[in-house]
């Protein structure tokens, strides 16, 4: 049984975002995937462009290790998010407002995700953030 744009969705969120498991998160790639950040500028710390399971895996365990000192995971109770399914089943498109408790004003993140699947992982995750608002 196929899994759902919605659950494979939840299950990149829960392996990135919440827990930073790049090991789960590298699973949901196919072994060729692809993962882009094509926003990030030259020299970040997460290039833009992932080429294959493992490269994956091994790129973003090293991320979050760095992230982990300086950010917490946001805050789901008050994030929210919008899935668009496409003509094409094996494209789904999200809208994300990332929330992250900051002292004073809560620090909103918005992003959009284009998520392209093969049979019923991710072969290609496009990752549209603002670098700086995450900073």
């Amino acid at each position: 049984m196929s899994r759902t744009a919605q659950e494979i969705f939840h299950s990149y969120v829960h392996a990135g975002p919440m827990t930073q498991n790049a090991d789960a998160l590298a699973e949901l790639f196919t072994e060729d995937g692809v993962f882009e950040a094509p926003l990030m500028p030259d020299g970040a710390s997460l290039p833009r462009r992932i080429v294959g399971r493992e490269a994956i895996r091994h790129t973003l365990a090293a991320h979050y290790e760095r992230q982990a000192k300086d950010t917490r995971p946001p805050n789901v109770e008050k994030s929210g998010f919008v899935l668009h399914t496409t003509a094409d089943p094996e494209v789904f498109i999200v809208e994300i407002d990332s929330v992250f408790d900051t002292e004073g004003e809560d620090r909103v993140v918005p992003l959009v995700q284009i998520f392209r699947l093969r049979d019923g992982k991710i072969a290609r995750l496009r990752d549209y953030f603002s670098p700086a608002l995450i900073a």
